[in-house]
């Protein structure tokens, strides 16, 4: 069963226009043109099919992943308000952590607040490619206004048609 990764990865609200998922990993080129590429991914826990965090790396094109760091759901609070609402003791196997099984109209990870992981994403990236972040972000709000150029309403007239 499928838990969602591409609608995970689009939640995070990630800058880089340049970028994919494929399966459950996030690729992206932070800074095109350069050696270095962005991979994250699930990090499994001890109990099967549950997640408990993601795994950062940076790739060189060449010479394969030169840095990884591990981002848990638990020390960034990705999961803290869904666990309280639920009285999730912490310790379970279910605290700061999503496995695969569902219910089928919401996603594995539903109740996930993922600012403070995004921030760790956002700090991790800017060690291995200074001012991407801010680049990224910039050259997709440009393109993203000059897309949603607003309509004007339809005009209704006088007579209805069937």
């Amino acid at each position: 069963m499928s838990f969602q990764a591409a609608e995970f990865f689009a939640e995070l609200c990630l800058p880089f226009t340049e970028s994919t998922v494929v399966g459950n990993t996030y690729y992206a080129i932070p800074a095109p043109g350069g050696p270095l590429r962005l991979s994250l991914s699930f990090t499994r826990t001890i109990h099967a099919d549950t997640y408990g965090g993601l795994r950062a790396a940076v790739i060189h094109a060449d010479r394969g992943e030169i840095d990884t760091v591990a981002l848990s759901f638990l020390d960034h609070g990705t999961f803290h308000r869904r666990d309280e609402a639920l009285n999730t003791l912490r310790g379970s196997s279910k605290y700061g952590t999503f496995d695969k099984y569902h219910r089928t109209d919401q996603p594995p990870w539903a109740g996930a607040v993922t600012i403070g992981l995004r921030d760790a994403i956002q700090r991790y990236t800017h060690v291995w490619f200074p001012g991407a972040w801010a680049a990224s972000a910039s050259s997709r709000a440009i393109a993203s206004s000059a897309r949603n150029t607003p309509h004007p309403p339809p005009a209704h007239g006088a007579g209805r048609t069937r």
